[in-house]
């Protein structure tokens, strides 16, 4: 067995049932689940129809670069998103179709990283658990940056020591950040890029909430557009990643894509070649249809809105709560330790969230996810709106 198995930590939700194990939740109370990233509502039904009109795709095995419609759509739409000319997004060299961002995240680092090296890989904390698990596998030691209140849950690249620094060959960037919502700004991936040219690294950064926002006029920078606007036309060691899960409600579907450094992808397609991962025919029409269509992303901002708002009126008057600038997580504190809200909240109100030890680690002496839960506002508006009720009958009862 790969010995690096033993290094991997138990996974948040396994670590969740084990935290909710024993425990009888009231029977008289719907169970509201607001602990999974998983959106909740329908999946545009286009995108459905897409899907099933294409079925007949299934008796050819698919080719792992996607078909050249698909990034053709995907490039148009990055162009289109992040204000970068069409000519400077080449969809033969700088896109690859992928099965959601999480496989494609964790399978990155096994290609791009040398464990003989011993490497370093930088990552957020509180961060997603993949970016762990794929920098442990892939024989590399995690270095945990801190997010914190005080800098306003974005990462502190200033603090990281320059020993660090030497050793880092690839750097997680999440924005909007999970769990906080944070977004980096154009100055902050500047900030970044130029340590990535002084140190060599490359930076994968995880984009799969830059469609769920706050302010329509004010959507979430990009990596790809920051290193434009810089002058790095080439997208040099900048990889995104994007998916339709969040985006588009289709977390069944597994349709992602990898955009950036063509060098680098031309790499990570030899490492896809052999890893076989190809994304199957008919989510690729299906994926197609997504990229080209906003009216349903529009749409799905504003059904976020909605949520954010009747779950704010109601907590804002019980505890310290603010709407983020993106995402759909609420980032909360909490009064007592997180696992202890976490398991009474679920025994007397029948509601799941997330502790927030449970996404990070003890770094510097701090944990940065101690006293915080994680409230996905996925399940419907309704159901939203009674769990925010719930929540403050639970917290003026402590």
């Amino acid at each position: 067995m790969n010995a690096n198995l033993k290094r991997l930590h138990p996974y948040p939700f396994e670590q969740l049932a084990k935290l909710k194990q024993g425990l009888d939740a009231p029977r008289n109370l719907q169970h509201i689940a607001l602990s999974i990233g998983e959106p909740g509502d329908v999946t545009p039904h286009f995108i459905q129809e897409a899907l099933l009109s294409h079925l007949h795709g299934l008796s050819r095995y698919p080719n792992t670069r996607g078909q050249p419609e698909l990034r053709q759509a995907i490039a148009a739409w990055l162009a289109r998103r992040f204000a970068i000319p069409a000519a400077d997004i080449d969809p033969e060299t700088q896109i690859l179709p992928v099965n959601g961002t999480r496989e494609a995240l964790f399978s990155f680092a096994q290609c791009v990283l040398d464990s003989a090296e011993k490497p370093v890989v930088i990552m957020p904390n509180p961060f997603y658990q993949i970016y762990e698990g794929a920098a442990l596998l892939a024989g590399a030691e995690p270095y945990y940056l801190n997010t914190l209140e005080e800098n306003n849950y974005l990462p502190d690249f200033e603090s990281v020591p320059e020993a660090i620094w030497r050793r880092c060959r690839l750097v997680y960037l999440c924005s909007p950040g999970n769990p906080s919502g944070a977004v980096l700004d154009q100055a902050g991936h500047w900030k970044l890029l130029e340590l990535a040219e002084r140190h060599q690294f490359l930076i994968a950064a995880d984009e799969c909430y830059s469609e769920i926002y706050a302010d329509e006029d004010q959507p979430p920078p990009g990596l790809l557009h920051s290193a434009h606007a810089m002058g790095n036309t080439g997208l040099r060691r900048c990889i995104v990643f994007h998916s339709l899960s969040k985006r588009s409600n289709a977390p069944g579907l597994r349709s992602g894509f990898v955009a950036g450094d063509a060098q680098v992808l031309r790499h990570y397609f030899q490492y896809r070649t052999y890893h076989g991962c190809a994304m199957p025919l008919p989510t690729q029409h299906a994926s197609i249809a997504a990229w080209q269509d906003e009216t349903h992303v529009r749409q799905n901002r504003e059904q976020y809105r909605e949520k954010f708002t009747a779950v704010l009126d109601i907590l804002d008057t019980v505890c310290a709560v603010s709407r983020p600038p993106a995402s759909f997580y609420l980032w909360l504190k909490t009064p007592i330790a997180d696992t202890e809200f976490a398991r009474m909240l679920f025994a007397q109100e029948n509601i799941t969230v997330l502790p927030g030890s449970f996404l990070s680690r003890t770094s510097d002496g701090i944990d940065p996810g101690r006293h915080h839960v994680r409230i996905a506002l996925v399940a419907p508006l309704q159901e939203c709106h009674e769990a925010a009720g719930r929540i403050k009958h639970f917290i003026n009862s402590l």
